[in-house]
């Protein structure tokens, strides 16, 4: 493991708990219904960190919260504690892992309303980038399929991927075509753009698709990227799929097959994670 990683993994930690904790500390307030510059019908969150972000977004973002602290921060600190012990994988976690901050953040600098965090979240961005970059240059890459059995399935984890990416894709994209109706309003829930859209389609799906090509052909870059990509979407997954629950639950708008979807993609992330741990050597 690289020795930097001693260094950023503990700021990693606490900016993280200090944030979600912030997001979900409860505070009074009166939602009020806003249309935006666009025409959009909204309704303004006021309440709490997330006091300029629609109940919509907001629901979403303390879900995620809930998931990074009870999940995503405890995996952190035990795959981080493995990963220093030399275990491979305790390494493919905390790629994972780091993933799932790395993420979270990018969408929170980007697509949550400015409130007082924003240089918290700019620090865990900056942070969680680097220690991801050097979390996956300290994987050992010639040597990394001998590390895994014969019995992965590798064909499923292609699949689940493949699937995975195919689902985004239509997903998203049937969100952006629809925009292209004459007087159709887009759903932007308040912000610039489609962030979220925008990153999946130009990093995660592409990311997805390259992994299961390379695992298939036995490629090392396959077994790490399949690895990492497993690991990251069992904690977004979670995340993604409590957001919509959250939703439901305060009213907000949302598509009952992303309700559907993403808790099977979770599930079957978690079966091929447990395969693909039982399948390398520690």
């Amino acid at each position: 493991m690289n020795p930097a990683l001693k260094w950023l993994i503990p700021p990693i930690f606490v900016l993280t708990l200090v944030a979600a904790l912030a997001g979900l500390w409860p505070a009074a307030g009166t939602p009020y219904p806003l249309t935006t510059f666009r025409g959009e019908r909204v309704t303004i969150n006021a309440r709490g960190l997330y006091f300029w972000d629609t109940v919509s977004s907001a629901a979403q973002m303390q879900a995620n919260d809930l998931v990074m602290l009870v999940l995503g921060l405890p995996l952190l600190a035990i795959s981080f504690w493995l990963a220093q012990h030399g275990s491979l994988r305790g390494q493919l976690l905390l790629a994972g892992t780091l993933g799932f901050i790395l993420y979270t953040y990018i969408t929170m600098c980007f697509g949550a309303a400015y409130n007082r965090l924003f240089l918290v979240y700019v620090a865990l961005f900056s942070l969680s980038l680097f220690a991801f970059v050097l979390t996956m240059m300290s994987f050992d890459l010639p040597s990394l399929p001998a590390r895994f059995s014969d019995k992965l399935p590798r064909g499923w984890i292609a699949g689940l991927l493949f699937f995975t990416a195919a689902f985004l894709t239509l997903a998203w994209l049937g969100r952006i075509v629809a925009t292209f109706a004459p007087g159709a309003v887009p759903a932007l829930e308040n912000t610039t753009s489609m962030f979220i859209q925008a990153l999946d389609l130009g990093v995660i799906v592409p990311a997805c698709v390259l992994a299961g090509i390379l695992l298939l052909r036995g490629q090392p870059w396959g077994y790490l990227l399949a690895s990492v990509g497993v690991m990251k979407f069992i904690t977004m997954g979670v995340a993604v799929s409590l957001m919509g629950l959250n939703m439901a639950r305060v009213g907000a708008p949302i598509s009952i097959v992303e309700l559907g979807i993403f808790p099977i993609i979770t599930l079957l992330n978690l079966i091929m994670a447990i395969a693909l741990l039982r399948n390398v050597q520690a």
